[in-house]
């Protein structure tokens, strides 16, 4: 519809006198100049006016219910190949948090005690195939908690030495001690697990070391790209951390967390790596060694077993609990009995489904008495 400018007569009279010259004119919603063109009109492209090819599937029953029985026969075929691969998993368990006074660390869990170690017993009656893992594992540990994961100085840790006298305050409270500043600094450091173990086959009423491996145990982003030592002062990394403090609950110094490998000291040691990978949930366990080497290769015969432990970390007071867990893995990890059971359950609820949608499409596809 055309329009031109408003008749200078009644209440339009004053409307005309600020009437342009170009009239405007009104097409389906559109406003186009006097010359035809079309203000913001998009290019007259496939994409921009829409015309591109496009396909929408025809959902129909011979698809849909096919469909929903090949799903939950693949769900549940993945489901058993999980579930059994789950089951062959050897796993051992033992708590040693010390909290009834027959079990072998009751003594060491006062937190008075210093230095102390117990030892726990246990006898295989079948091998436990190789390659077997050593955790340690926490319960009620909030390793996920937001000021937890950020009480940390990432400069500190990818070894800038600027950040040494001056920690983040994220770090915070644990910044300074007594005035110096703490490296590495923060509540997350702070709190790394310090208990070890020692693994011996008891043979002959003697004790025969078991060979634990460290080597490798830390994400491989955390020991290439994310964690750094800071440089060597006069080729010694005691040097760089001049004039810091250790954590307040460390015994040595980062530069000192393993006396036998100097390759494995300060923010590169592997078991500091591993307790800096948070994680998820308040009961989690952590890789502490490997048992590949030696007699032990392809895992541990038979027999009775001593474990030592350092006992050091302390959980009582925050109603924690401590345990070992010794396990191997299979092509699909190590042991879940969820993962397995979830597919099993989601692809009897699609075959289940595609059952009732057949019972209901055959009811009233053909009602009776249609021809």
């Amino acid at each position: 519809m055309a329009a031109s400018c408003w008749p200078a007569s009644g209440f339009y009279r004053e409307k005309k006198r600020n009437c342009s010259a170009r009239t405007a004119i009104f097409d389906g919603g559109m406003m186009k100049n006097k010359e035809g063109e079309v203000a913001n009109r998009p290019d007259n492209t496939a994409f921009t006016q829409q015309r591109l090819p496009a396909w929408q599937p025809m959902l129909s029953a011979g698809i849909v219910i096919p469909g929903f029985l090949v799903i939950g026969l693949v769900f549940i075929g993945i489901g058993v190949a999980l579930f059994l691969g789950s089951q062959s998993i050897q796993v051992l368990e033992s708590d040693y948090t010390g909290l009834n006074s027959n079990t072998p660390c009751y003594e060491c869990s006062d937190a008075s005690k210093k230095n102390c170690t117990c030892s726990i017993e246990f006898t295989l009656t079948k091998q436990f195939d190789g390659p077997v893992f050593l955790y340690y594992g926490l319960s009620n540990f909030f390793q996920n908690h937001r000021k937890y994961g950020v009480s940390r100085d990432y400069y500190q840790l990818s070894g800038d030495t600027a950040y040494f006298k001056n920690p983040s305050d994220s770090c915070s409270p644990y910044i300074y001690d007594s005035g110096v500043p703490i490296v590495p600094c923060g509540a997350a450091a702070n709190s790394m697990f310090n208990d070890s173990f020692r693994l011996y086959q008891l043979v002959g009423g003697t004790k025969k070391p078991v060979p634990l491996d460290g080597k490798g145990i830390s994400w491989w982003t955390d020991y290439n790209i994310v964690f750094r030592n800071p440089p060597l002062v006069n080729g010694s990394l005691a040097a760089a951390f001049n004039g810091t403090a250790k954590p307040v609950n460390w015994a040595k110094p980062a530069y000192e967390l393993d006396t036998s490998d100097p390759s494995n000291n300060g923010f590169m040691n592997e078991d500091f790596l591993v307790w800096m990978r948070r994680a998820a949930l308040p009961d989690f366990r952590k890789l502490y060694r490997r048992i590949t080497q030696g007699d032990y290769a392809a895992g541990l015969p038979v027999g009775n077993y001593s474990l030592e432990i350092s006992y050091n970390y302390p959980v009582i007071g925050f109603g924690g609990r401590k345990k070992i867990v010794l396990s191997n893995v299979s092509w699909m990890g190590g042991k879940n009995m969820f993962l397995g059971v979830a597919y099993l359950v989601i692809g009897s609820l699609c075959i289940v489904m595609s059952l009732v949608m057949l019972i209901v499409y055959a009811k009233y596809k053909f009602p009776e008495g249609d021809s």
